[in-house]
């Protein structure tokens, strides 16, 4: 999967140095110079990751980000400020905001990228590249493919992220309206039963393997992926 990340920058010229850098590791830019021209983005759908300026105009970043974590909806969204600033106190005040990371101007693109891989890694594991294996499951999103038991199988595309985002959140149950959010996407419209047809063919995928077990119903609940 894509990471589709926000970038609130109200100066032009470093908007397209960090558009430029996201988009050659592999990533989606989406740009927003305002608190506003963010929200607006935000309330379109969800970004993977938000790397927001401290200083912009009207709405600050440290009060776009208290605002974000206050929000249901968009409290978990990964947050990286970027600010001139580099005194400690700054650095505190835009953490306890709500920031998982933060970067002080100028900085090298490359550490910053290292940074935006490393939050995603922590916050949003389904995002990554990096290959995952779990229950003699391996999965590489990079190759899009997966290894069970030294057998290849082959999932649609719907099916694949969903194992995905599973095996990236072990043990954890989810309800089938978390999962279309994280599966499908915050503003795809679908009936939630769709989530149940979709576990049927995954399931389906694993049962000549005698993996489809990994993939449990929890009565009352939703779906969890367990090696236990």
């Amino acid at each position: 999967m894509t990471a589709n990340i926000l970038v609130v920058e109200d100066e032009p010229a470093i908007q397209e140095l960090l558009a430029f850098n996201i988009s050659q590791c592999g990533y989606r830019a989406i740009e927003a110079y305002d608190a506003d021209g963010a929200w607006t983005h935000i309330n379109h759908a969800l970004p993977d990751l938000i790397l927001l300026d401290w200083m912009l105009p009207g709405s600050s970043g440290v009060e776009l980000a208290r605002r974000l974590r206050a929000d249901q909806r968009t409290r978990n969204i990964p947050i990286i400020m970027l600010t001139a600033r580099t005194d400690e106190r700054d650095k505190i005040l835009g953490l306890e905001s709500g920031a998982d990371d933060y970067i002080t101007k100028p900085f090298s693109p490359r550490e910053l990228m290292a940074r935006v891989r490393a939050v995603l890694r922590r916050r949003a594991p389904q995002m990554s590249d990096e290959t995952v294996a779990a229950g003699g499951l391996e999965l590489s999103p990079a190759m899009h493919r997966i290894n069970a038991n030294g057998a290849m199988i082959d999932l649609g595309p719907t099916e694949f992220r969903l194992l995905h985002f599973f095996m990236t959140h072990p043990e954890r149950v989810y309800s089938r309206s978390q999962l279309l959010d994280q599966v499908w996407g915050d503003h795809v419209f679908v009936e939630e039963r769709t989530v149940d047809v979709h576990i049927r063919r995954l399931r389906q995928a694993l049962e000549p393997y005698s993996l489809d077990g990994l993939v449990q119903t929890v009565r009352g609940s939703g779906y969890r992926f367990s090696c236990n």
